[in-house]
């Protein structure tokens, strides 16, 4: 059966060729984390606002309860984002901390890893440390710029939450007609939110479902067998920030736990492994069911565009990716195209 295709305006393939050019540039100029802080909080405050402005029967007090809401959520969402940076920062759930760990175990378990691997490793802690060392010195200026990117990230993204947030209450109390051009615009933006609510909120539930049963794993089921492996907490925030990212972000998550676990004895590393393929198989379950639902796509055609979109524009490309493509396949649906 084939879906009846609308023919495309001027002005439609106007707000294509624009809304291509802008989403290439917001990758090209880094403004990908202020575009996806600000499309979050206008999405939670377009979820919200229905449910608070029914509490109001005048148009003035729904607007202002729109922007105490925008106001609570850009203050929630901030308090997440420098809640998660102060706890990897902190000595429980240190990333530079779990990062020198595994090497230490790497180093300390070369008897049971192959040869090839065990050739390009160095021989012991303390070289793996002078390594570090001897890298940080050479790449010094390009540590200092990452500190610059990270500080100017974080405060495009608070720009981005304000900008969200102005815009859900501009919709709110905008009421105005708009030319043929502003209209089909407006619809493209509302089709990218779409692709990523749906992307983004389906994804948040995977990786509650897979940190939940890790979290079961790490603090419950290795404890009953007398079996306590450091930095507990942190593989657990680890496995739900890298677990926004399709199948990727697990195979992350699991490698740090597999390589924690040999820091007891090869079968716990054994065990981790075992468990975290049969989560592994849950999570291509769960992406095919929840994701691939939501905006009718395999998790092949997610992996193929996110393969190609690292190959253009790096880890930003990565992350972009599953939005990117969710919104083309709608816009190509609502041609009547696929």
């Amino acid at each position: 059966m084939t879906l009846d295709r609308v023919e495309p305006t001027k002005c439609t393939y106007a707000s294509w060729i624009l809304s291509g050019i802008a989403l290439v540039l917001v990758l090209v100029l880094h403004l990908l984390p202020a575009m996806l802080a600000g499309m979050l909080v206008y999405e939670l405050v377009h979820l919200l606002a229905p449910t608070v402005s029914t509490w109001f029967s005048d148009k003035r007090a729904r607007l202002v309860a729109v922007l105490a809401l925008s106001g609570l959520v850009v203050a929630a969402v901030t308090v997440a984002i420098a809640g998660g940076i102060v706890f990897f920062k902190s000595d429980a759930g240190s990333l530079s901390a779990l990062l020198a760990k595994m090497a230490e175990i790497v180093a300390s378990s070369r008897g049971l890893l192959p040869h090839w691997f065990v050739d390009e490793l160095p021989q012991n802690p303390d070289d793996i440390r002078e390594s570090l060392a001897e890298w940080f010195r050479e790449h010094a200026a390009e540590m200092q710029l990452m500190g610059k990117e990270a500080g100017r990230a974080l405060i495009y993204v608070l720009i981005g939450m304000i900008i969200g947030a102005l815009v859900a209450l501009h919709e709110a109390m905008d009421d105005a007609p708009h030319g043929p051009l502003a209209e089909t615009l407006a619809e493209r933006i509302r089709n990218l939110g779409t692709a990523f609510r749906r992307v983004v909120f389906a994804q948040v539930r995977i990786s509650l479902i897979n940190t939940s049963f890790t979290a079961i794993y790490l603090v419950l089921v290795l404890p009953a067998f007398g079996v306590h492996l450091p930095f507990t907490k942190t593989m657990i925030a680890l496995t739900f920030v890298a677990g926004l990212l399709p199948v990727v972000g697990n195979l992350v998550s699991n490698t740090v736990i597999v390589i924690v676990s040999l820091s007891s004895s090869v079968a716990v590393a054994i065990a981790s492994l075992a468990f975290l393929i049969v989560i592994h198989k849950l999570e291509y379950f769960l992406n095919a069911r929840i994701v691939g639902t939501r905006i009718g796509s395999h998790t092949w055609e997610l992996l193929l565009a996110m393969l190609v979109m690292e190959a253009a524009f790096g880890v930003a490309g990565v992350v972009a990716a599953p939005i990117y493509y969710a919104f083309v396949k709608e816009e190509l649906k609502g041609q009547g195209l696929v």
